[in-house]
């Protein structure tokens, strides 16, 4: 599966105030962006217009059944193919002229539609972000678009530069296991985590078992999506494994916060697993290709503006 990582860096034309989660607000505007940019028939849903399986919104925002590669990928609750990773900073005013830079994420497919990114954000910047100040949100202008460092997209030159900026995961790596000894691994959510266990939202404490039954679980749904299937690993194997790893310490705390849907044109009230927690157990090493892979891609509910974003801490290793 191909896997892209792109930076846009953008200035503000104005002040700027934002929410302490700023995720969710950017994938908002974005959305609304996307639709004005590549929507032949603005007034259609989605569901009954005729271009659906050929546009590019309904495969970004709504996916569902789609061709790829001639192949149908039947998967009863599709992932988007992209992650979009804003901030991380309690900061919430910002002032004109400043700089601020967000990444996305984009898998599979969604990397050929890349240039519609660049420009939906452009046009995102004039349509402004943040809370109404004087009656008017903020504007901002796409600066540059980096990928592995390097710059492919300058606003003032408007040029994209060819070629391919991924990188390509295959299945196999999951079942490559390092030769160093892990004995412990730190697990810090920097983003609220929102997953389920037997039918209930996981609120004070997250077993490894649960969280590496998070990673497969996204693993096996983005590769059966966007990649050549589902990898052929021992999910039950790997789960009966995890449960013997312990928790040693930890400090996860529930953190709620309310996002605006304008589609459901109301307030929700959102919330997730924050902090750190640390594992030890000798067969750690088993789960590392599945852990690294996971800390790019998130994992839990509502990945796509951004949650379920961590960073592993390794104890042990040569």
């Amino acid at each position: 599966m191909e896997i892209g990582k792109y930076k846009f860096e953008c200035v503000l034309d104005s002040d700027c105030i934002l929410p302490e989660f700023k995720g969710s607000t950017f994938r908002g505007v974005f959305g609304l962006s996307l639709k004005k940019v590549v929507c032949a028939l603005r007034f259609q849903e989605c569901n009954s217009c005729l271009l659906n399986e050929s546009c590019i919104y309904p495969f970004i925002f709504e996916p569902g059944k789609f061709e790829d590669s001639g192949e149908k990928h039947h998967v009863a609750a599709p992932p988007h193919p992209y992650v979009i990773e804003a901030p991380i900073t309690k900061k919430t005013h910002w002032t004109k002229g400043e700089l601020f830079d967000f990444d996305i994420i984009l898998l599979g497919k969604a990397n050929e539609y890349l240039p519609y990114f660049v420009y939906a954000i452009e046009q995102m910047g004039q349509t402004g972000i943040g809370k109404m100040i004087d009656g008017f949100r903020s504007t901002f202008n796409l600066v540059s678009v980096k990928a592995n460092r390097k710059l492919i997209y300058s606003g003032k030159e408007r040029k994209l530069v060819k070629g391919s900026f991924t990188k390509n995961i295959s299945a196999g790596r999951f079942a490559k296991i390092k030769e160093s000894e892990i004995s412990g691994i730190t697990v810090v959510l920097q983003t609220p985590l929102r997953l389920k266990f037997e039918n209930n939202l996981k609120r004070a404490e997250l077993p490894f078992h649960v969280l590496i039954r998070a990673c497969l679980r996204r693993i096996s749904t983005l590769f059966e999506t966007y990649g050549k299937g589902e990898p052929a690993l021992d999910y039950k194997g790997l789960i009966s494994l995890a449960e013997t790893v312990r928790t040693v310490h930890s400090d996860l705390s529930w953190h709620d916060w309310r996002r605006y849907s304008s589609r459901q044109d109301q307030e929700m009230l959102m919330g997730g697993l924050v902090g750190n927690i640390i594992y030890e157990g000798n067969v750690l090493n088993n789960f590392l290709p599945i852990l690294k892979f996971c800390e790019t891609v998130h994992i839990g509910k509502q990945t796509s503006f951004g949650l379920g974003k961590f960073e592993l801490f390794f104890e042990g290793e040569e």
